[in-house]
């Protein structure tokens, strides 16, 4: 019995937790804990994570959801592709945004008068105008000449004017400068209306004005003085031909007046 006090007393005062020793036993397992819990932490160094009995393996890096690169050649050419018509689709909304459409109708275009100063037809819209292409040594400049001279001085200029539009490209029978062809008509006729740069309308260097009267009509000029008559909103109405004479136009002209003047009563 005393034997057995002994061994417990010395397990406590060791506090060690001794599971042979008879009784006594709860006692050193409380002694244990209470010097745990007394004793101070001791700080940690950099050098102690090296005596860890785990290593640490290096990191794998995640593959990324998607892949960072094309490896096929047809993702390739569709990639291309799409890009390609992005830019169509940005430039295409980036024309209609920003720049003015052209070519509505004839008033909307600009030319060159006989001086070669640029003009834009717009000055004439809201009148009637009768655009010819003229030529000075013609077997129909005489007639054409003084019929359109005429029909300038009966209905011109508040609502109505002669476009003439000289031109070489039939029979050369328009040679001359822009100056000589002013003072040919003016000396001779006694025109009025106003002559514009000379031109081309046939072919892909065709004036654009002249190309719309074309392209509205499709009718071509094949000889000089063809006449297209342009109502106030630019459009085309009729047509003549060389030999057509000026009554035939008058009355389709004084028409056209007599509705611009009545809608302008009707506007004030």
């Amino acid at each position: 019995m005393q034997s057995s006090d002994r061994t417990a007393r010395q397990a406590s005062g060791n506090g060690r937790f001794d599971p042979e020793a008879p009784g006594g036993n709860i006692g050193g397992l409380s002694t244990a804990l209470q010097n745990a819990v007394d004793k101070p932490l001791m700080p940690l160094h950099s050098r102690d994570l090296l005596k860890l009995p785990c290593k640490i393996s290096k990191m794998e890096t995640l593959p990324p959801p998607y892949p960072l690169k094309c490896s096929s050649p047809k993702a390739k050419v569709f990639l291309v592709f799409f890009s390609m018509v992005v830019c169509t689709a940005a430039l295409f909304i980036l024309q209609l945004k920003f720049f003015k459409p052209r070519g509505k109708d004839f008033y909307s275009y600009e030319v060159n008068d006989s001086k070669g100063k640029t003009v834009s037809l717009s000055k004439y819209r809201g009148k009637a105008s009768l655009v010819v292409n003229v030529a000075s040594a013609c077997q129909h400049t005489d007639a054409n000449y003084r019929g359109l001279q005429e029909l300038q001085r009966e209905f011109g200029p508040s609502h109505f004017n002669v476009l003439a539009f000289p031109c070489n490209q039939f029979g050369d029978s328009e040679p001359n400068s822009n100056k000589a062809i002013d003072a040919f008509a003016k000396g001779n006729y006694g025109v009025t209306f106003p002559i514009f740069d000379k031109i081309k309308i046939l072919g892909s260097e065709a004036e654009p004005a002249f190309r719309f009267l074309v392209d509205s009509t499709k009718k071509e000029p094949r000889w000089n003085f063809w006449k297209y008559l342009v109502n106030p909103q630019g459009q085309v109405m009729k047509t003549w031909r060389p030999e057509d004479p000026v009554e035939n136009i008058r009355d389709d002209v004084a028409s056209m007046i007599r509705e611009i003047i009545k809608k302008k009563k009707e506007d004030l």
